[in-house]
């Protein structure tokens, strides 16, 4: 087996091979390819292919599938970033603000047909399994999407509310892909559904970390600026984990998030996490998730040694800077 950076290559390479239509109808694929071309970590199709060959089966003939996951996920960046009015996705443009709403919708819309017709590239014999994992996946997005819009104008948001948003709205493609992955190769029911359990619990522990990181991580690894979830009081893990904290330091917390946007409220407000302890909180709760996803690793039929590079994986998602 490769490493998860080579399953990564390889799949960034496919799709910066993939071409597209231009001409007349280049402003509805131009958009398309620009999106896909913004990089990335490009996990969700590493991890289908890595799991394909865990199970026996070559990466070659889950490509097509993976690069269909990854282009789904890239189309609900691009309706999301409409969605939240973001004008920049990884540093650059957003197609909305690039192009406009008309076309970000259009082109994400395409992708996702693109991305169900490339998911259905399998052999006749799994395609009903594989489709109904992904279409099962593409619903729990939407409610997770739904969860997150709902959770702006709500002030009672829970911990547990949170996690289950992100349950779905990343968790599910990330559970999906090590799912569908495995399906392809040729993997049993019950090891298929214990690969979605274990993308599952990464997906959390994933979004998790990447909270922590928006407030303790460095820019210039993280590549955008600290503190953006402060300024837009974003309910993250971080905030709802402070805003449960009760006496002095939570009020002075609910204080803090109605200050005007800039370096002063996320430095007040940073100040506040630590004082609380949210960090080690977060790292907590990022240790428990772990937890689970090796619990059901290792209830997978699979070698040690096939193994290994999905315990690395979990390292390296929980333990990165950017």
């Amino acid at each position: 087996m490769k490493s998860f950076t080579e399953y990564s290559a390889l799949a960034e390479q496919t799709i910066r091979d993939k071409k597209y239509p231009g001409g007349d109808i280049e402003t509805l694929y131009g958009p398309i390819d620009y999106a896909l071309g913004a990089g990335g970590k490009r996990l969700r199709p590493a991890l289908a292919l890595m799991t394909a060959e865990a199970f026996g089966g070559k990466a070659e003939e889950a490509m097509n599938a993976a690069i269909g996951l990854e282009i789904f996920h890239n189309f609900t960046l691009l309706h999301d970033d409409v969605m939240d009015n973001s004008d920049t996705r990884r540093g650059r443009e957003s197609v909305h603000a690039k192009w406009d709403v008309n076309t970000a919708i259009l082109s994400g819309d395409t992708m996702l047909t693109q991305a169900t017709m490339m998911v259905s590239e399998v052999p006749d014999e799994k395609l009903r399994k594989v489709l109904d994992a992904f279409n099962a996946m593409a619903i729990k997005v939407y409610e997770g999407q739904r969860l997150d819009m709902d959770f702006e104008s709500r002030e009672d948001v829970t911990g547990e509310e949170y996690v289950k948003m992100i349950m779905d709205k990343t968790g599910a493609l990330l559970g999906a892909s090590a799912m569908i992955g495995a399906m392809i190769g040729g993997a049993s029911d019950e090891d298929a559904a214990r690969m979605y359990d274990y993308g599952m619990m990464l997906g959390i522990a994933f979004q998790i970390q990447d909270d922590w990181l928006d407030v303790f991580g460095d820019s210039n690894t993280f590549g955008k600026p600290i503190g953006g979830d402060i300024n837009n009081n974003k309910k993250s893990f971080l905030m709802l984990s402070g805003l449960a904290v009760e006496g002095a330091d939570g009020d002075a917390l609910r204080e803090a998030i109605k200050l005007p946007a800039g370096d002063m409220k996320v430095k007040v407000v940073t100040r506040l996490y630590e004082k609380m302890g949210i960090s080690d909180v977060c790292k907590k709760e990022i240790a428990h998730y772990c937890s689970k996803a090796l619990t059901a690793l290792k209830k997978i039929k699979m070698s040690e040694e096939n193994k290994e590079p999905f315990r690395k994986l979990l390292e390296k998602l929980t333990g990165r800077k950017k």
